[in-house]
């Protein structure tokens, strides 16, 4: 629930409440309920501090009772001590000062809090900067008593600094008093649609006298002496590294291993509900696992789930896991995530629920042009006690053949299934960046080079090694080209794919699938064992076989008293070097060229940094005057800041990747390969590095106008007449020396190959293709040769979606779009839009509809249907010029389904 909106409602016109925290007001032996609002008006901020209902919803809920500028008389400081730091997990204390007052508070761990005080304490930075232009709060006066204004504002409060004083008053006399009780306050839900449940109590640790944690954190403290240092070193920016990176370092000093078991469970249920217990599968352990990590593939099967609705079978197989658990145990629920029909269910013991933490989900979707879901990941990436732990479900490509699309679904789970971190400075989390890492799914690797006969004969003789010889996966991670660092536990089980739905019979359909293990459990990490890995016979409800890994981990438990000794010397070591030098580096090169950049084909070369000065060094690439992100859009620097040890490096990956977004620009030379990237050392100087290349033109991102005047391949053209060409495009009177074609060739190339090809391909245009193939069906579009395309069906499928995708100006040019929508119910008045259009818009439009047309004469054999070329195609031809809500995603079908109908001209 987002309880700044609460906070809004109290607020002039012209206010707004950029974010808010519930938090706990700390006093010696009592704590209360306040929900902290960061307000600004006119690029001058403050905090509202309100008393609130339990939790706020509208400007009822709550009540004004301080304000507290943010000025050069304010501060905020992390005063959380090492006792503290220990629970990993615990909440966070922060002490606000403002002229002689101060206030000690309590934020809720997580995300949420670590963005409010960044967004403090960005706020008190500005100020900083600007000390003779000190603000001046004038707009504050009339939330005071007397005031005169009609605002909205629901109630009146006492002078400023009434409450800092009330409350540091009240810190002293309330030590003799036990009559105010601790209210009952609320942790946990941030009010996310995530469905998240970890109830987390850990008991107080003995914290020190306020003294002692003073003397902790002494160097952290806001002084007006210190401020220019502060300003140079935000305190929850690079001190906080430091600090995080030499405990990292020192781990072993303060840790120790303890092993927990890890139920790993992976079932595809073909798209069925639970018709069984699940308990054969998820209780077949003698004692009940730490922790359930379980995965579904093909949990929905229907069109409406494919197109990423909501599902009823999510509630349906949740239901049947919960009732399946280990009876010994008691679980709490962790986390649930889910892309169409793969779905990831998290559960932890009750006992250790209060130290799992950092708990993030993400999805990533591999199916046709790398977005559609029904083939792809989710992962949810925790920490529990101090170690770092991900868990991936995947559902692979499928049919025997695929298996190199399946080696590039893996690679592109891996590169772009990234977890945001908690604090906001820090650059996402790889899969990779975890100490242990659980992959588990219907992986789809098949056994090959074996008839069926044999494969069964094998079976039958449980000669599961040899049989295993001839495993896709096994070949392929022997190959090194999937799975690197990865293990397997020895497979002694029957294939778990296919059978014939409940039954233990293999399959009898006409197809007669070869037996295979698709389905698949792997790790990788240090300190892991296995204890079991089989498939579980007695479930029929799928073509499938459940199958179940117990691993036992060896995770990183925190010795306090070992922590607080390393802490605090890290502190002292930290202090002596801040107060003695300055950072540098040195850096590999700093001139990089791109050669022959294309469009989606991705280019790295490495900057390598190294730490030569004396002390650690924070970096980051930072934007240029007037500029708005440190980059041109078609370049990255991975990572963009970081952390360097003393005498440390670091490798970052400076990236070219060309897209839809910057292609046009490129193809017609308004812009080039070329940049200049500031590298900012905290507290050191700037580097500037130097990023040039030679961009390729493609018809990839080239207008339908540009492209129909281009008789000869688009490489073979000056780069002048492609400028000309593309600020000409859309004047359809444009004066030519020649008539235009009729659709480009390009387009034209890519459909009559399909047509010719693939129209009773079965899956075209569900199936992904190989990105290898497409960068020559890329390159020979663009060069002309050679004179027919490469690649398989499914490749040239998706590069036909990839060109739609790219154009500029989409087939429907966007000055129609909200025409299209108007009538779409209206099959001739969406026939009249469509004439309207300029002539080689139209003539692709017809051209593309009379194609689909044809294939839909052949859905017996390809499978396709009205609405799912509909939903694909729609969203192509039809885009908007901003963010389509689902209505209108909706209507763009329904208007495109008109020119789908046998009989459409």
């Amino acid at each position: 629930m987002d309880q700044s909106v609460a906070i809004q409602e109290t607020l002039e016109k012209d206010d707004n409440c950029a974010i808010a925290v519930q938090c706990d007001v700390l006093f010696d032996d009592v704590e209360e309920s306040r929900l902290l609002g960061l307000v600004e008006s006119a690029k001058e901020y403050a905090i509202f501090i309100y008393t609130h209902r339990r939790m706020a919803i509208t400007a009822e809920d709550v009540s004004l009772e301080d304000i507290i500028p943010i000025s050069l008389d304010f501060a905020v400081v992390e005063v959380s001590s090492p006792e503290e730091l220990v629970v990993v997990g615990a909440d966070t204390r922060v002490r606000i000062s403002f002229q002689d007052q101060e206030l000690e508070l309590r934020l809720p761990f997580g995300s949420h809090s670590r963005i409010f005080l960044g967004e403090v304490n960005k706020a008190w930075s500005d100020v900083c900067r600007s000390p003779t232009q000190e603000p001046k709060f004038e707009w504050i006066n009339k939330y005071h008593k007397g005031t005169t204004g009609q605002g909205v504002v629901k109630q009146t409060i006492a002078p400023l600094g009434t409450t800092l004083s009330k409350l540091n008053q009240h810190r002293k006399t309330e030590k003799s008093s036990d009559k105010k009780g601790t209210l009952e306050k609320e942790k946990g839900s941030n009010g996310g649609t995530q469905k998240s449940k970890v109830y987390s109590s850990p008991e107080s640790p003995n914290i020190s006298s306020r003294e002692d944690r003073d003397d902790l954190v002494r160097s952290s403290s806001h002084t007006p002496s210190n401020k220019a240092q502060i300003l140079a070193m935000p305190q929850f920016g690079l001190r906080d590294n430091l600090i995080r990176c030499e405990l990292l370092k020192n781990e072993d000093l303060y840790t120790y291993l303890e092993p927990f078991s890890f139920f790993l469970g992976t079932y595809n249920v073909n798209g069925q509900t639970p018709k069984e217990s699940l308990r054969p599968w998820l209780s077949c352990t003698p004692n009940p696992p730490d922790i359930y990590c379980v995965g579904f593939q093909e949990l929905d099967l229907s069109k409406e789930a494919f197109f990423f609705n909501d599902t009823p079978k999510e509630q349906e197989w949740s239901k049947a896991v919960f009732e399946a658990l280990h009876p010994e145990a008691k679980y709490a629920f962790v986390k649930l995530v889910r892309l169409v029909g793969i779905m990831l269910i998290f559960y932890v013991k009750k006992e250790h629920a209060e130290f799992i933490s950092d708990v993030e989900t993400e999805t990533v979707g591999t199916g046709i042009m790398g977005r559609m879901g029904n083939k792809g990941a989710v992962a949810v990436r925790f920490r529990f006690h101090n170690s770092d732990i991900c868990v991936v479900n995947s559902h692979l490509a499928a049919h025997t053949e695929e298996y190199e699309r399946r080696n590039q679904d893996y690679k592109d789970i891996c590169g772009r299934l990234q977890f945001r971190q908690i604090d906001p400075t820090q650059p996402p989390l790889t899969i990779m960046k975890h100490n242990v890492i659980l992959w588990i799914g219907d992986l789809n690797y098949r056994i090959t080079d074996l008839d069926v006969d044999k494969v069964k004969e094998l079976i039958s003789k449980k000669d599961f090694e040899t049989l295993h010889s001839y495993d896709q996966l096994k070949r392929q991670i022997d190959e090194e080209a999937v799975f690197e660092g990865f293990e397997e536990g020895e497979i002694d089980f029957q294939p778990t794919y296919k059978y014939d739905t409940g039954s233990d019979k293999w399959d009898t359909s006409e197809k007669c699938r070869v037996p295979a293990w698709c389905d698949r459990i792997l790790w990788r990490g240090k300190n892991i064992d296995q204890q079991h890995y089989q498939s579980h016979m007695a479930l029929k409800t799928s073509d499938h076989k459940p199958v179940s890994s117990l691993l036992v981990v060896g995770i990183k438990r925190v010795n306090g008293e070992a922590y607080k000794k390393t802490f605090e010397e890290i502190v002292r070591n930290i202090d002596k070097m801040e107060n003695e030098c300055i950072p540098s580096v040195t850096l590999s090169k700093r001139e990089f060229h791109f050669q022959d950049v294309k469009f989606m084909h991705h280019q790295a070369e490495t900057l390598s940094l190294f730490n030569d000065g004396q002390v650690p060094c924070q970096f980051e690439f930072i934007q240029k005057p007037n500029e708005p992100t440190y980059c041109k859009p078609w370049l990255t620097a991975n990572p963009s800041k970081g952390f360097i040890a003393q005498g440390g490096s670091v490798d970052i990956e400076l990236e070219v990747f060309v897209n839809r977004s910057t292609a046009p620009e490129l193809n017609s030379g308004v812009q080039q390969i070329e940049d200049i990237l500031v590298l900012h050392l905290e507290r050191g100087k700037d580097y500037f590095i130097s990023v040039t290349g030679n961009y390729l033109p493609s018809c990839y991102g080239t207008s339908l106008y540009s492209l129909c005047q281009l008789r000869e391949p688009i490489q073979d053209m000056p780069q002048e007449t492609l400028r000309e060409l593309a600020e000409m495009s859309g004047t359809e009177n444009a004066a030519n020396t020649e008539k235009p074609l009729d659709i480009p060739k390009e387009l034209w190339m890519m459909v009559d190959h399909l047509f010719r090809n693939a129209i009773k391909q079965e899956d075209i245009f569900q199936q992904p293709g190989l990105r290898s193939e497409f960068a020559e069906i890329r390159n020979c579009l663009d060069t002309g040769m050679p004179d027919s395309l490469p690649g398989s069906n499914h490749s040239v499928a998706e590069a036909l979606l990839l060109f739609l995708d790219a154009l500029p100006e989409p087939v429907v040019p966007y000055s129609f779009y909200q025409q299209c929508l108007e009538c779409c119910s209206n099959a001739s008045q969406c026939e009249k839009v469509i004439s309207m259009l300029p002539q080689c818009h139209k003539n692709v439009f017809n051209y593309l509809a009379a194609f689909l047309r044809e294939l839909l004469k052949n859905s017996a054999s390809n499978r396709l249907d009205v609405s799912i070329l509909a939903t694909i195609f729609a969203s192509l031809l039809l885009r908007s010029s901003k963010k389509q809500d689902l209505a209108e995603k909706r209507k763009t079908q329904e208007f495109f389904q008109h020119f789908l109908a046998q009989g459409s001209s």
